[in-house]
């Protein structure tokens, strides 16, 4: 009996566990535990789990501490606000550790739920008084552009307890540095690229496991980089400077409460290190035989190093990396090792990625070894280099012998799937050579998955090419002599982008430097950071659709992670912006300038008109008529976010003539649009430029139009993102799921069954008959096309967000079932955390699992095909209880409201 209890006790204790409140996923600023944050008020959030339904939030407790002390304690609040919630107490120190813990109370009565401790760690909040470190340089003959890499030292003694440390860097270039021979964090690339004249990014590193008592050194490599390496296709070089540098600071904090401060100055010394070039484009030439063994230790000798030149540059454009940066992820083995008609030994890794190789040889002092590498073979299966224009994209090893040595690249990175070996004689082992993805460090959030393996393998071409272009910038291609951070390209793609990674802070840093480099006059430059000032008509000029990106990626952001602050931060920046358009349009029409258009759209003589149809030329300045509406609606939004009424009334009043000069202009008295595209009538149909009497008949010419062109879209950079959402939107769900099922050129899926591993810059990089698109702009790897993924996870898993309820506060589950797909299912990691959905059809009978965070609701649309299609959850007829609220059906759907948990539901005649 005694036994039996024990049993029955056990039991329900677990039950009691299993349905406890647990407070878990604490985030400082979107990231958990970060070391460098220069944020006065940095914001927390939390995810809150529970076995049970319907569980919210209705009160916390907040506290910060540091040295064992409360800095703020925020006491109970009663509130649902989990997320980026603000620091609220005395003023943060610089370069200080804290301390946080939430306490939690939830409306289904359960104990008070306390979370485990988490960190956060400050940078400096006045760099320009409390960095008293001075920029330093090589002073070397040959530290030039294509030159060598210097590699500065400095020798120092720690006689007391350490209790922290903390090293503060930041270069005119790029760095890595070491203490005592051990490497400073796991960042690459530091310190990333941005507008290096207005904002200049310092990383903070808590170092305090690498010294040790007594002597230590610091050793530091600096290269060219973006600062002074060749950047575009113009092959300009010193674009921010022609000399280097370096700024380093150590703070040391003694257990005696004495503190301590080594800096970069003339005590520093400097000598050429074994990389005689290293660069962006071109690639690493490393010679072994000049490595100085040792030369970051204390021990080293550097009597025959000379001295560092001081330098009096600025430090008051130094900011902190609140973002998170590049670092290294998936590692590839090559697949094949192929012999080329050429002749060529090559490494087939079966993977487009961006990053480089790292590799593992034996031989003679002097052997060279060079890596080439490429995007794909031609028709012939040999190399195709031509598509990468002036890039080299070669690193070259000279051993220095004596046994087995490993190397990689420091300074550069490439695009590739492909990489020539040359230099080693016999054969090639694969095992020693291994491909490393290099990318910023977002969270990964986002998984898509359906019955159609190419529909599958679309989205991991989505999710690769979104890796390898995002790497501290949103860059268009990751290959050629070009690795821009086009505006136009991260725009159309950025809703995607938020689906499969955190990319929260990634833009909040990018966006600073959008709004850095906007023009007096307001106009946003064509790539951020904006190196090509000049380069194309010599003034300040925007193009809609590319300058737009500094008004819709914000509202993106703010929709996708509920982030007030960063409209808020770039209001003022959007404002001018679209005041830029203002005056540029005449009589509310922007009929002027330069324009993109709908860029890279379908040309008959592309591929010898493989559809047989005529080209899709839209109108240029019909595209920008429609994001100028586009745009001014997402002013008024913003408005009214920040609480700006009167100008949500100016932004509307607005919208309203520009959508009446739009129809003056644009639209037929019959309806017709001056183009008959694709794109024209997208744009109208998705932007409500068109009367409501006049969308139904848009609607039937948009899909005749499609028809057509035997169900193949024609539509270009700024029509594709919105053509499955828009035919979604006007009751064409099976004509949206036609084109993503196309599989012959012009389509989504025709470069997947081409073999491809990431999205194409055009839709026939690659011609159906194995030739190639112009190279002067073919590349291999990049998103654009890839916008398509936002739909893939709004409209057939069915996941979105209510904008009035953003960040996933508020969800949507509304998938549309079609295509012949059987199944699908999509999941996001959000602050609340993990939304899940997945639908699958069995004969007449169609299920749908639902996974909702905690703190949440949702808004669910159950797909039916009648009243009499019997509706159940958990095996129980539906009704209103147990966390479901039926609402009021629409046509097609089954309408419900939910509470956070877990739901089965299951449709059938």
């Amino acid at each position: 009996m005694k036994k039996l209890y024990f049993i029955i006790f056990v039991l329900f204790s677990n039950q009691i566990s299993f349905a406890q409140l647990i407070v878990t996923g604490l985030k400082t600023e979107g990231r958990t535990n970060p070391v460098g944050l220069d944020i006065s008020k940095p914001r927390f959030s939390w995810v809150l789990e529970s076995s049970k339904r319907n569980v919210k939030q209705t009160a916390y407790e907040l506290s910060v501490r540091a040295d064992n002390k409360v800095t703020w304690s925020s006491g109970k609040i009663s509130s649902e606000i989990s997320v980026h919630v603000p620091y609220s107490g005395s003023a943060l120190e610089p370069g200080k550790r804290y301390s946080w813990q939430v306490k939690v109370w939830d409306n289904q009565g359960s104990k008070m739920a306390s979370s485990t401790e988490a960190s956060f760690h400050t940078a400096l909040f006045k760099p320009e008084t409390e960095m008293v470190a001075k920029w330093i340089s090589s002073g070397l003959q040959a530290d030039t552009v294509y030159g060598v890499v210097p590699q500065f030292r400095k020798s120092f003694s720690t006689s007391k307890k350490i209790k922290s440390a903390t090293a503060f860097i930041t270069a005119k270039g790029l760095y890595e540095a070491e203490i005592n021979g051990k490497r400073i964090g796991d960042a690459f690339l530091t310190p990333g690229w941005t507008t290096y004249d207005k904002r200049l990014l310092y990383q903070t590193y808590d170092v305090t496991q690498l010294l040790i008592s007594g002597k230590n050194a610091v050793g530091v490599s600096l290269a060219n980089g973006w600062f002074r390496g060749e950047l575009g296709w113009e092959k300009k070089a010193n674009t921010y400077g022609k000399q280097t540098a370096l700024l380093f600071q150590l703070n040391i904090n003694y257990s005696d409460g004495t503190r301590e401060i080594i800096i970069s100055d003339d005590s520093w010394k400097v000598s050429p290190s074994p990389m005689l070039s290293s660069e962006i484009y071109d690639g690493e030439v490393y010679d072994a035989r000049l490595e100085q063994i040792g030369w970051a230790t204390s021990s080293f000798d550097d009597s025959k190093w000379t001295k560092v030149q001081v330098k009096d540059f600025a430090k008051n454009i130094l900011f902190a990396s609140n973002h998170e940066l590049i670092t290294k992820h998936e590692t590839f083995k090559p697949v094949k090792v192929l012999t080329t008609p050429q002749g060529e030994t090559v490494l087939d890794f079966g993977q487009n990625l961006v990053g480089w190789v790292q590799m593992k040889i034996s031989g003679s002092s002097g052997n060279k070894i060079v890596l080439s590498h490429a995007e794909i073979l031609d028709k012939y299966g040999n190399l195709y280099f031509d598509n990468l224009r002036n890039a080299k994209a070669q690193d070259t090893y000279i051993m220095k012998g004596g046994g087995v040595e490993t190397y990689e690249p420091h300074f550069t990175f490439h695009g590739f799937r492909y990489v020539r070996v040359e230099g080693i004689s016999g054969t090639v082992d694969p095992d020693n050579f291994t491909a490393i993805a290099l990318y910023s460090d977002m969270k990964a959030t986002g998984k898509f998955e359906c019955s159609n393996a190419l529909v599958n393998q679309l989205q991991k071409n989505i999710q690769w090419s979104q890796r390898g272009n995002f790497l501290d910038v949103p860059t268009d291609c990751p290959q050629r002599d070009e690795r821009l951070g086009w505006t136009g390209d991260a725009e159309v793609f950025s809703r995607t982008a938020a689906y499969n990674f955190n990319v929260n802070n990634f833009f909040a840093k990018w966006l600073k430097d959008v709004a850095a480099e906007q023009y007096p006059n307001g106009a946003i430059p064509f790539v951020i950071p904006d190196i090509l000032k000049g380069s194309f008509f010599g003034r300040p000029e925007s193009a809609a659709g590319w300058s737009d990106a500094d008004v819709i990626i914000p509202w993106n952001m703010y929709v996708a992670y509920g982030d007030k602050r960063i409209v808020e931060e770039q209001y003022p920046s959007m404002k001018a912006y679209v005041d830029y358009i203002r005056k540029a349009a005449k009589n509310d029409l922007w009929n002027t300038g330069f324009q993109f258009g709908d860029w890279l759209s379908y040309r008959v003589d592309d591929s010898k008109g493989m559809i047989g149809q005529k080209s899709a030329v839209t109108d240029n300045y019909l595209v920008t008529q429609c994001f100028y509406a586009y745009v001014v609606d997402l002013m008024a939004k913003s408005a009214r976010l920040l609480g700006k009424a009167d100008e949500v009334k100016d932004y509307e009043a607005l919208a309203e003539r520009i959508r009446k000069a739009f129809q003056q202009e644009y639209v037929t008295p019959g309806g017709r649009l001056i183009s008959e595209t694709q794109t024209a009538y997208v744009l109208a149909l998705q932007f409500d430029m068109l009367p409501e009497n006049l969308r139904s008949a848009a609607t039937k010419r948009l899909v005749e139009n499609i028809k057509s062109y035997n169900y193949h879209l024609t539509t270009g950079f700024l029509g594709t993102p919105f053509l499955t959402s828009c035919l979604t939107r006007f009751g064409e769900m099976e004509t949206a799921y036609k084109l993503l099922l196309q599989d012959t050129y012009p389509s989504w899926l025709f470069p997947v069954k081409m073999g491809a591993t990431t999205i194409w810059e055009r839709w026939d990089s690659q011609k159906p008959d194995s030739t190639f698109q112009d190279p002067s702009m073919t590349s291999f790897n990049h998103y654009s096309y890839g916008a398509v993924g936002d739909w893939m996870y709004r409209s057939i898993a069915g996941i979105d967000t209510k904008e009035e309820g953003a960040g996933y506060k508020e969800i949507i589950i509304k998938p549309f079932p079609g295509g012949g797909l059987t199944s699908a299912s999509g999941s996001i990691e959000t602050y609340y955390g993990k939304i899940g959905a997945a639908w699958k059809i069995d004969g007449n009978k169609f299920s749908l699992s639902l996974e909702v965070p905690a703190n949440t609701s949702a808004t669910v649309y159950i797909p039916v095909k009648g009243s009499q299609q019997k509706i159940t959850e958990g095996g129980a007829v539906l009704a209103s209880s147990n966390g479901i609220q039926v609402q009021e059906d629409e046509k097609g759907f089954k309408v419900i409201k939910i509470g956070s948990g877990k739901y089965d539901f299951m449709v059938e005649e």
